[in-house]
């Protein structure tokens, strides 16, 4: 069922360009179908997830290259499963939003559909090559979404995109390649190599693979100061290559952290822990200031992206300097809710933003005003997903941040200071932005907006009850998520 949930989208992107060229309609109705059953693929997944058992369930193991050690090797544990579920679920709402949308639909589709097809792969992987396989083929896509519908600049943000991400996959393969020979035999089993930890007592080496692999995943989270292409490709991108991006590609750096760097190097990341602190500290606070002193809000959330992924940092460094196997499952925990509700509420405020920009043809903060009286359920659903991303209690910020702060506390009361600061500037960036975008009046010049369409407020409402959901009851997804944090935070 695993490989069938992999690969479905892609064979659904493959049906999708035989269709007829003078039928988008169908086009998108068959990817919507192919989204859809991609997602219901997913529940069944969860369905027969056992949490109680851990370790690795649906795992299937076939011969890829034996001749290099690689096989085509998949399962899921916890964490890759809520990621593969979030994965299925945007997918279903961006093929959902893009429906009425006919400009070179069948391109379109299948990139999107084949983008899905590498990051659920990404996510079940359990052999390094294979994983980098994934990886790629979940970034390639987005490089001709964000260069062909995108704004006026689109080439010059998928070509710095493209850049900075291909030289973090790079610098991940090499890591790769050194674990595959420290191996003996060798070997691209992420299972056999996390039970050898072959780098342990290998300072030099340890360092070079840790610092190749933070490289790699670290554009894609992103950290400061890997970060620079992330606000230019999401001002860029379509509305709907935006809610990928944020919601979605950033979480292949996150997982890369949790699921390869830290199990196959936690004697190398613990050494380095600091390092990584002092890495997601700034990117807290750059992220936050950075987004205060923006006006276009597609750019402001972009950068509050880059805030809200230092949170991820965060957990990943605390569970590597803390003794406490309880501190480390408090920040695990933390690192992996953030993820998923990040996609949540990201992605829904990028879909937002975008609803707003496509009525008004401005995405300028200062144009607007006074949008509860005349647009009052897009200002529902902008509150309750700006409120969310804030971190108030009930929604699923509330439930990722606190379990990071929490940890963090108890390994410095400054590191929990200095993220608390951060997330008090957040607070601000997003009163900022619901006041200024809801409450008030309008300039005099503001446009006049449309309501929305029945399609845009369900993928909207979709993702903000998504959010809800995990505020209010997050045992269901930490239950999910707790086979893998306390497996990891169980390394010696």
């Amino acid at each position: 069922m695993l490989t069938v949930t992999i690969f479905l989208p892609l064979l659904t992107g493959l049906a999708v360009l035989a269709l007829p060229r003078g039928r988008p309609d169908l086009v998108r109705r068959a990817a919507l179908a192919g989204a859809a059953l991609t997602l219901a693929a997913a529940v069944i997944l969860w369905a027969g997830f056992d949490p109680a058992v851990g370790g690795l369930q649906w795992r299937l193991t076939l011969p890829w290259i034996p001749s290099v050690g690689a096989s085509y090797d998949v399962g899921v544990g916890g964490l890759s499963l809520a990621l593969i579920l979030l994965t299925a679920v945007l997918l279903t709402v961006v093929m959902a939003y893009v429906f009425p949308e006919h400009d070179r639909a069948h391109a379109h589709a299948f990139l999107f559909l084949l983008l899905a097809t590498g990051l659920i792969g990404l996510f079940a992987a359990q052999d390094l090559l294979l994983f980098y396989l994934f990886f790629e083929v979940g970034l390639v896509p987005m490089y001709f979404i964000v260069g062909i519908w995108g704004g006026e600049r689109r080439r010059y943000a998928a070509l710095k995109f493209f850049l900075y991400t291909r030289a973090g996959s790079l610098a991940m393969l090499l890591g790769f390649l050194a674990l595959y020979l420290a191996m003996e035999p060798h070997s691209f089993s992420l299972p056999a190599i996390v039970q050898a930890r072959p780098l342990d007592g290998a300072p030099l080496t340890g360092g070079l693979v840790f610092l190749a692999l933070l490289l790699g995943f670290g554009v894609k989270l992103p950290v400061v100061p890997l970060h620079n292409w992330l606000p230019d490709a999401h001002v860029e991108a379509p509305t709907e290559g935006s809610v990928v991006l944020a919601g979605l590609q950033l979480k292949m750096g996150g997982y890369g952290m949790l699921a390869v760097l830290l199990p196959a190097l936690p004697e190398t990341v613990a050494r380095f822990g600091w390092v990584l602190v002092a890495v997601a500290l700034v990117s807290l606070l750059y992220g936050a200031l950075a987004a205060l002193a923006q006006s276009d809000m597609k750019r402001l959330v972009a950068y509050t992206s880059v805030n809200h992924m230092g949170f991820v940092t965060l957990g990943v460094a605390v569970a590597a300097l803390s003794g406490d196997e309880g501190v480390r499952r408090l920040a695990l925990n933390g690192a992996a809710v953030q993820m998923v509700s990040h996609g949540f509420l990201t992605g829904g405020m990028f879909l937002l933003v975008g609803m707003l920009q496509h009525r008004a043809g401005t995405r300028d903060l200062d144009r607007f005003g006074g949008l509860i009286g005349s647009m009052p359920v897009f200002s529902g659903l902008f509150g309750l997903l700006a409120f969310g991303s804030l971190g108030l209690p009930g929604l699923s910020g509330f439930i990722a941040e606190f379990q990071a702060v929490g940890a963090a506390l108890q390994l410095s009361a400054w590191v929990a200071g200095l993220a608390v600061l951060a997330l008090v500037v957040t607070t601000a960036v997003y009163l900022r932005l619901v006041t200024g975008l809801l409450m008030g009046r309008a300039p005099a010049d503001a446009p006049a907006l449309p309501p929305l369409t029945a399609g845009e407020v369900w993928s909207a409402a979709a993702l903000a009850a998504l959010s809800v959901a995990v505020g209010i009851l997050p045992a269901t997804l930490v239950a999910l998520l707790d086979g893998t944090t306390a497996a990891l935070a169980h390394l010696p």
